[in-house]
């Protein structure tokens, strides 16, 4: 980038214009299932991009700026999306470029970072999931995507401004009292929950990843699920000993209708083992 952008508002406009950067793996499994039309469906497709934060923003940044005349609904199914714009216009206009390891390659402190901070999204988005259909959510879909976009501004500043990012984590290991908002605010000049709230209005992000950042819904059960489900991914993430843990499960339990030492046990199996645990609420 020619300058570096310095408040929000330049931010925003930074990343209005940016080509949205993917994973390399994305890029790689993309390419394997265009040139196999054995293994080239919607479904094959919508699983690779719905396991990468990034790719699934930049599909839902194109759906935006391409939404048609007709469209009425909002669209968060990405394999709806991918039928509605067919599959060999995806590859085409939503390539999967550039590569976020490529415009990392000499930060790699921020690409750890970067990766970290996908892999917890990953894990939240993959719970919040599975309490979705536990909870008969007929848009389980929309719960999936609003979780794994749940910190997409952070994901875009580390590979974006990680000089800053860096500066931002090393006074908080300086200051374990600091909040990290105050430290945003010490360095870049705004909080990065600020800035999430600005980006997903501008970018016309799901409904239900608006209503995170609205006070108002916070006692909602879809957005507690989410904001359990991204609270115990990150209190998870270096281990199940985190002081932390023993609240989440039992905030978990009240909204599954479980027992805590049960919710404990199945998330500690991992996402997968939850859903088809064939336990009843």
């Amino acid at each position: 980038m020619s300058q570096q952008p310095k408040s929000m508002a330049e931010w925003l406009a930074f990343f209005g214009q940016a080509d949205i950067p993917v994973l390399r793996r994305t890029a790689r499994e993309l390419q394997h299932l265009h040139d196999d039309e054995s293994l080239c469906d919607a479904r094959s497709i919508a699983n690779v991009v719905t396991d990468d934060p990034l790719m699934t923003v930049k599909l839902l940044r194109y759906m935006q700026t391409h939404k048609h005349r007709v469209q009425k609904h909002e669209l968060v199914d990405v394999k709806q999306m991918l039928l509605m714009i067919g599959l060999e216009t995806f590859f085409r206009e939503v390539p999967a470029t550039p590569v976020a390891e490529d415009l990392l390659h000499g930060h790699l402190d921020a690409l750890v970072q970067l990766l970290q901070t996908v892999q917890r999204a990953q894990r939240s988005s993959s719970y919040a999931f599975d309490w979705a259909l536990r909870l008969h959510d007929l848009h389980a879909e929309e719960v999936l995507v609003s979780t794994l976009l749940s910190h997409v501004s952070e994901m875009l500043m580390w590979c974006f401004n990680p000089e800053e990012m860096l500066e931002i984590q090393k006074l908080q290991q300086t200051d374990e009292a600091l909040r990290s908002t105050d430290a945003q605010k010490q360095i870049m000049g705004f909080a990065g929950v600020d800035f999430q709230r600005h980006l997903v209005r501008e970018w016309q992000m799901p409904e239900l990843l608006k209503n995170l950042v609205d006070p108002v819904q916070a006692g909602t059960r879809r957005v507690r699920n989410v904001t359990l489900a991204v609270d115990l991914a990150r209190h998870s993430a270096k281990g199940w000993d985190n002081a932390a843990l023993p609240d989440d499960y039992r905030r978990i339990a009240s909204l599954l209708r479980m027992e805590p030492d049960r919710v404990e046990s199945l998330v500690k199996a991992g996402p997968a083992d939850m859903l088809h645990s064939g336990i009843t609420h």
